[in-house]
């Protein structure tokens, strides 16, 4: 391997494994007022957790607001704060502070006693609400947020790199159909309750996954033709299986809006094929530009592309495996 070719391995490499937290997409977080009296709302506030690190998010509400004592559990990859909220949340504005200088949203519900119903969506370009404007409603919203989860998420990200890696262009539009269909009926399965895994098998099974696509890719680059490479749908499939519960977790943390499930669950799909479709077809046109300029290059690319996408998911197995026996 040339030098040059080598440096660009490490520095790949390096870059992954430099932010733990990386691996993951960045979760939203979920702000929900239910008003129970006409001068009092009862508070939900779902904290985004990256890793081990909290982000540092606080919902600021209008100078008349006063709240009192809170509740605080760690669920899953969110610290859930619960508290009374004593004002009428007719003017001023809501705001998140710390919003601007994260990559995440922030899904806001306010439910009045009157069963009127505002949603929003406050990001870090636009961190507040003025309550005395109409707020639009969210659902768009879950179309960013699948996207968001496959281009900002490394681990399916890497999966859907290898997929293309070991699939000859004939069969990628079967992979890919089969990887879709899948993750889609897991993740709607799990969404909508009617199935659970935990949390941690399910990112092991995952990152495995991204090393095997990774090794099968390599031993076709190498001339062998096994079943995986005759066959990709069929790991595409079994992987995209459990890629569906991986999928789950972006919305667990916020939720579905009442109402509207179905269609937020099926936005959210939609985004995430995007979000492939985008990815795919950038890789394969990068490939095209690269065999058409250095064809010399093409094949060590690949291998090099191969060998990043392998030790991505070697080392992150072995990370999850290690925390999942530290927790246990």
């Amino acid at each position: 391997m040339r030098p040059l070719r080598f440096a660009a391995l490490v520095w790949l490499i390096l870059s992954l494994m430099a932010a733990p937290a990386s691996a993951h997409e960045v979760r939203p977080g979920y702000l929900e007022l239910k008003q129970t009296a006409p001068a009092t709302f009862s508070v939900t506030w779902k904290q985004p957790i990256l890793g081990e690190r909290i982000l540092r998010l606080q919902p600021i509400f209008p100078a008349e607001c006063t709240a009192g004592p809170e509740t605080a559990a760690q669920v899953g990859a969110a610290l859930i704060r619960r508290f009374e909220l004593a004002c009428r949340l007719g003017t001023g504005e809501i705001r998140i502070a710390g919003l601007e200088r994260s990559l995440t949203d922030v899904f806001l519900r306010i439910e009045r006693v009157d069963g009127s119903v505002t949603a929003h969506v406050l990001r870090p370009a636009a961190p507040s609400l003025d309550l005395a404007r109409p707020a639009g409603a969210p659902l768009a919203a879950y179309v960013r947020i699948g996207i968001e989860h496959i281009l900002l998420g490394w681990d399916h990200l890497l999966f859907v790199t290898g997929l293309v890696l070991l699939v000859r262009p004939r069969q990628l539009i079967a992979a890919a159909s089969s990887f879709t269909l899948a993750h889609s009926v897991t993740l709607s399965l799990a969404t909508l309750g009617h199935v659970s895994l935990p949390s941690a098998p399910v990112e092991i099974t995952i990152a495995l996954s991204i090393l095997l696509v990774a090794l099968e890719a390599l031993r076709r680059r190498a001339g062998h033709e096994d079943l995986s490479a005759r066959f990709p749908w069929l790991i595409a499939f079994g992987f995209g299986l459990i890629h569906g519960f991986g999928f789950a977790g972006a919305l667990s943390e916020i939720g579905l809006p009442e109402g509207a499930k179905a269609w937020a669950l099926l936005l959210f799909n939609v985004g995430v094929e995007l979000g492939q479709l985008a990815l795919i077809a950038g890789l394969l046109a990068a490939g095209l530009a690269l065999k058409r300029l250095r064809s010399a290059a093409f094949e060590p690319a690949l291998r090099i592309c191969a060998y990043v996408v392998g030790i991505a998911g070697a080392y992150w197995s072995i990370e999850r495996t290690a925390a999942l026996f530290q927790i246990g």
